[in-house]
């Protein structure tokens, strides 16, 4: 048996080992935020945070997961408000949302490790993550807002 936290939840999983923390989310527990986008992490949708680190959850497995705590968009902030989510509403990041969730964990991601990023930071550290409709000068934006935010959640 293998355990896990997931938002804050201690979790056991008996199933396949190799089954990929994406799958384990998404068809398990029900938490389809995180979306399925490449399968081989290039895409960057899938990104969740492991031990606080983003992480490409489509090719980690449960087995790579055991002992360790991955947040997912769901488990972020309890009313949807982190400060990343907050600048995401504000700068009207999105347009059809489907990569959103990664890059949103993606930036907790940056903000925790680069408080006060420089366009070079968010550019190299983003980079992995792609948006189809191209809101990468949003996205740069509503980072910098979060940076400037007053109150980490």
């Amino acid at each position: 048996m293998i355990q896990l936290k997931v938002n804050g939840v201690e979790r056991s999983f008996q199933g396949d080992p190799e089954m990929p923390v994406l799958w384990y989310l998404r068809d398990i527990l029900g938490l389809t935020g995180t979306k399925f986008g490449c399968g081989v992490a290039l895409c960057g949708a899938c990104t969740v945070l492991q031990n606080g680190e983003a992480a490409r959850s489509c090719v980690v497995t449960v087995r790579e997961a055991a002992g360790k705590e991955i947040t997912t968009i769901e488990g972020l902030s309890q009313d949807g408000l982190h400060r990343v989510q907050r600048a995401w509403i504000e700068i009207n990041v999105p347009q059809c949302g489907y990569c959103q969730s990664g890059q949103i964990m993606q930036a907790v991601a940056l903000l925790k490790s680069k408080p006060k990023p420089t366009d070079k930071d968010i550019d190299d550290v983003m980079s992995g993550n792609i948006c189809r409709c191209g809101t990468y000068q949003r996205i740069r934006a509503a980072i910098k807002a979060a940076a400037e935010a007053k109150a980490w959640q």
